[in-house]
Formats: C-alpha cells, sequence, structure tokens
C-alpha cells in the first residue's frame, strides 16, 4: 500500500505509513489501518481524505491552453494546425475531452483515460465549465437574466448557471458565463439568439481545473487534488 501511495504522488513511503495509521486511507470503501496490506493498484479505489487517487499506471491527464485557430482534433486531413501539434512531448494515445471551436481559445482537457473522459462528456454529470466571453456593448441590462432563463435554439432549450459582466470598456463588454451544457458551440449560439455575436471566448474552467497562468500553446500534467476532483464529480 505504501508503494502504491508512494507512486501516485502521495508522498513518500514514510508519508503514505501516517496516513493509513492516522486512518485517512480507503480502499474499496474500507478505512485501511493495516500497515503493508497488499493492493492492486490497476483495479483498486483508493482514496486519501475522502479524495480519489488514481493508482492505475499510464494515465496521462492534462490540461492544455489551446489556441485561437487550431483545430480540436488529434489529426486533420487537410494539414490545418490541431492540438495534436501542442502534445507531441507527450506520447501517443491521447483524445480531447469535449472540444471548442476553432476560434475559440482556453482550456481542454486532454487524457487516455477512456472512463473519466466518457463521464465528464456525458450530459448527465453537468460538470460546470466557465467562459470568459467578449461581446459589443453597451449591453442591455435584461440579457443576463435571459441568458439565465433560457433562450430557445434550434436544437432545443439552453440555459447559462450564472451570468455577470465582468468589465465594460471601449465599446466592449466581457462576461463570465457559466454553463454545464456541452453542446456544440453552446455559448456563441446563446448570446446570437439575445443579439450579441461573440468577438472572442476564452474557456476559463471546467469543474475544479483551471486555466490560471498557463500560456497559450502549453499544457501541463493536472494535480492529484484536480484529479480527484474530477473524479468526484462524475462519480467515480
Amino acid at each position: 500500500m505504501q508503494k502504491v501511495l508512494a507512486a501516485a504522488g502521495i508522498g513518500s513511503r514514510r508519508r503514505g505509513e501516517e496516513l493509513i495509521a492516522e486512518g485517512r486511507v480507503r480502499v474499496d470503501g474500507v478505512v485501511v489501518r493495516e500497515q503493508g496490506r497488499r493492493v492492486n493498484p490497476e483495479t483498486a479505489v483508493i482514496e486519501v481524505d475522502g479524495e480519489r487517487v488514481v493508482t492505475r499506471t499510464g494515465l496521462v491527464h492534462l490540461a492544455l491552453n489551446k489556441p485561437r485557430g487550431v483545430l480540436s482534433t488529434m489529426s486533420d486531413d487537410r494539414g490545418r494546425p490541431s492540438i495534436a501539434d501542442l502534445l507531441t512531448e507527450f506520447g501517443a494515445g491521447l483524445f480531447h475531452v469535449g472540444r471548442l471551436d476553432a476560434e475559440s481559445e482556453g482550456l481542454l482537457l486532454v487524457t487516455n483515460d477512456g472512463e473519466l473522459a466518457h463521464r465528464l462528456t456525458h450530459p448527465s454529470y453537468a460538470v460546470p465549465k466557465t467562459y470568459l466571453v467578449e461581446v459589443s456593448g453597451p449591453l442591455r441590462r435584461e440579457v443576463p437574466r435571459q441568458l439565465r432563463t433560457g433562450v430557445e435554439l434550434e436544437d432545443g432549450r439552453a440555459q447559462a448557471d450564472s451570468v455577470r459582466v465582468v468589465d465594460q470598456a471601449n465599446g466592449r463588454v466581457m462576461l463570465e458565463i457559466v454553463i454545464h451544457e456541452g453542446r456544440n458551440r453552446i455559448v456563441r449560439r446563446m448570446l446570437a439568439e439575445v443579439g450579441y455575436p461573440v468577438h472572442r471566448l476564452v474557456r476559463v474552467s471546467l469543474g475544479a481545473v483551471a486555466l490560471g497562468t498557463l500560456r497559450s500553446g502549453r499544457a501541463r500534467h493536472l494535480t492529484r487534488h484536480e484529479i480527484g476532483a474530477l473524479y468526484r464529480d462524475v462519480g467515480l
């Protein structure tokens, strides 16, 4: 057990022993206090302080800051720039979780964790996504309420979880919009429906994972806390 915890990034084996002794480790839902217990990291569900620890070997979980003009695809038969061009150092077998259209930018999750990816994109789990969106001003007072109440689109009603004005200057308005849907170009279509075509759209968070200071075109490994939070959000 100590070896598995250390390999998962919890700390040294000694730290693992301390966590076990303190009753902070659960295996398959049961608190473990036995030092040296053998576990299979490929199948056991291990939690520390109630947070899932991913122990399966070979799994990769990345946050990518997708630039504008780059396709959310791992290949393109027309030779256009794609996110695969930005991920060569991380090896093969990766795929993106959901997508951003070519003109949008910001946070995109990339992984080889099929079960997590499936659940993150399934509408029943409703993982929130936060966007910063720039439109032309002035903004009509009723627009945030309209977006929260919901607007009718050609493929059904869509509504934001929250909308707030972040900034207004030089004829432009910056909105922060939180939405849990994943339909294609949903934020752009909602704003167009209320009369505000989008000039720029940046996804800044997905669940517990935030874009932060990650530079455009760069990727980073998710922390174990971010991975644990995503697992919790989708019931894994």
